[in-house]
């Protein structure tokens, strides 16, 4: 009976991480019915073009600016942090620290690096900052804002430990 000498091991993969940091749900109908107003005072009673063109272009508009506002995609994937159009390998991530909305303030305050990379939303309250250990590369960190800071920064580091 022949064994094998080196039993397979499963490899970890990390599981990979995704958030839209979309709009909060108020903010549609907010939005919506403050285009529906102006919309309203351009009209003014008016007749003709006037009539109807302030809302078929600001109803139009404003969904279209919301959408903007909150189409912005976190992943961690394929060993990459991906914020929207931006990508950093995890090979470059020195550390990873979750932030809250006190500590974003604080990093993102008046001592700010000016050369960090930062995607911030307003209404994300929590945010990671990715210090980075590139010496070709005068970027010091990232901070993007994330709803899950814990999530994604175990999840940052999970993928450079596996890469």
């Amino acid at each position: 009976m022949r064994q094998s000498s080196s039993p397979a091991v499963p490899t970890a993969v990390p599981a990979p991480y995704a958030e839209r940091l979309g709009l909060p749900w108020w903010a549609w109908p907010l939005g919506l019915a403050m285009a529906g107003l102006l919309a309203a005072e351009l009209w003014l009673g008016a007749t003709g073009v006037r009539a109807w063109l302030p809302f078929v272009l600001l109803i139009p508009g404003t969904v279209a600016a919301l959408w903007w506002l909150g189409r912005i995609r976190v992943e961690v994937r394929d060993g990459e942090l991906r914020v929207d159009d931006a990508h950093l390998p995890v090979r470059y991530v020195a550390d990873v620290v979750p932030l809250d909305a006190a500590g974003r303030r604080e990093v993102l305050g008046v001592g700010a690096d000016p050369l960090a990379f930062v995607v911030q939303r307003p209404w994300v309250g929590g945010a990671v900052q990715v210090v980075l250990d590139d010496p070709a590369d005068p970027t010091p960190f990232w901070v993007v804002s994330t709803r899950r800071p814990v999530e994604l920064a175990a999840a940052l580091l999970a993928a450079r430990d596996a890469a």
